[in-house]
């Protein structure tokens, strides 16, 4: 079986953890793309992202939905928002049936809020096994090489909870 990594970024924090995954472990990746998307920068980004996350809007989405069968690990990235994940995530978990799969999550914020995301996310992706979760502080910011340390720490201890089970 495969593994899969699905995630959604505004600002490239995120694409870039997705991205570090992807060099470390065989996977396939899959970024999440709304059909509207959101102002990158300012107030206005924060007031959409929380806005969409407290109403659940689950917005339309450019992806395909995609066959999960052929994959048995599904990481899961996503920025934090008001505190639970982004908006697009939620779409694509509506349009998919995530059942029966081990996932590992990984959430980038730039003031907290992931603990609260984590048990979100695996609260709406109940009949899972979750084998992991990671949250990385504005990555961005961050020395590259301290950012890759910390991802691949964090996929040598997955893999192993994965490959153990």
């Amino acid at each position: 079986m495969k593994s899969l990594v699905v995630y959604y970024s505004l600002g490239g924090n995120t694409q870039l953890i997705a991205s570090i995954i992807s060099q470390k472990i065989d996977v396939d990746i899959l970024e999440i793309r709304p059909e509207k998307e959101i102002p990158k920068k300012g107030f206005m980004k924060f007031f959409l992202g929380g806005k969409s996350v407290m109403l659940n809007e689950n917005p339309k989405l450019l992806n395909e939905k995609i066959d999960l069968d052929e994959y048995d690990t599904i990481f899961i990235g996503t920025p934090v928002w008001a505190g639970s994940y982004s908006s697009p995530i939620a779409s694509f978990i509506s349009k998919n049936h995530l059942k029966g799969k081990k996932i590992a999550l990984f959430a980038c914020h730039s003031g907290g809020g992931s603990d609260k995301c984590f048990e979100k996310l695996e609260n709406t992706l109940l009949g899972n096994e979750f084998v992991g979760n990671s949250s990385y502080n504005s990555p961005l910011k961050v020395g590259f090489d301290d950012i890759v340390m910390q991802v691949h720490s964090w996929i040598d201890s997955v893999v192993y909870l994965y490959n153990t089970k």
